[in-house]
């Protein structure tokens, strides 16, 4: 619920052409939207209530919210087009989660729980504001930003409801050892996003683009890996 206020309250921020305050409470939902579903398994709280109204929640806060912000921030120059594109990127988003809800991940292939099938829609609805971030910090590399949004925000709408592989990290383990180094990275990124906010979600956003080709060579060794493994089972069988 606080995610749908969030996402409905940085709407009305846009409207306003406060976009940093906008971009933070998209930040701040995705941030909630990790951490419910950990909390509800922890307290032994899940259910099909709270599994549809997640989805619901991601619609209002990463489907509908960033493309308004886009939309009053730049694409409302392009007239029916602009509109246009923030209909697509909504369309594909809602396509996205529906699809997600009726998943549904067998047993013997358990691992396929760490990737998701393309990027997911609180990735996607900051990814679609990395053109407005940038413009929001203080980097300067001489090029006009603004002119890709329309073609940047198409290609995340497309990669929304895509099959390409992105990863997930829900079952990832980890060592004990590694604790104190993970908990040491949480600090330095949280410091990071207090004093620099827009430099940091715009790095993260980079180096997440990056990591779709990656994820997609792991996925695909793993399938691979499988393959083989299953068809020397079968052979071991007729043995």
């Amino acid at each position: 619920m606080g995610g749908v206020c969030l996402g409905i309250s940085s709407i009305k921020f846009s409207i306003d052409a406060n976009f940093s305050l906008a971009i933070i409470f998209i930040l701040i939902a995705a941030i909630l939207d990790a951490l419910d579903g950990r909390l509800a398994r922890l307290l032994k709280g899940t259910s099909e209530f709270g599994k549809e109204l997640d989805s619901l929640t991601d619609f209002v806060s990463f489907g509908i919210a960033p493309a308004f912000i886009l939309y009053f921030w730049e694409l409302n120059k392009y007239g029916k087009l602009g509109w246009a594109i923030t209909l697509i990127y909504s369309v594909c988003c809602v396509l996205r989660l529906a699809r997600f809800n009726l998943t549904k991940i067998e047993v013997n292939n358990n691992w396929k729980s760490n990737f998701f099938e393309g990027v997911p829609a609180p990735a996607g609805g900051l990814l679609i504001l990395m053109p407005l971030i940038f413009e929001l910090t203080n980097i300067n590399i001489g090029l006009n930003i603004k002119s890709i949004t329309p073609y940047f925000t198409v290609f995340i709408a497309v990669l929304l409801v895509s099959k390409i592989p992105t990863l997930s990290l829900k079952k990832i383990s980890v060592s004990p050892k590694t604790t104190i180094f993970i908990l040491l990275a949480v600090g330095i990124i949280f410091i990071s996003l207090l004093d620099y906010t827009f430099e940091t979600l715009l790095i993260f956003g980079f180096f997440y683009l990056m990591s779709i080709p990656i994820s997609y060579f792991i996925y695909n060794r793993k399938i691979n890996k499988k393959s083989l493994e299953t068809s020397e089972d079968e052979h071991e069988d007729v043995l």
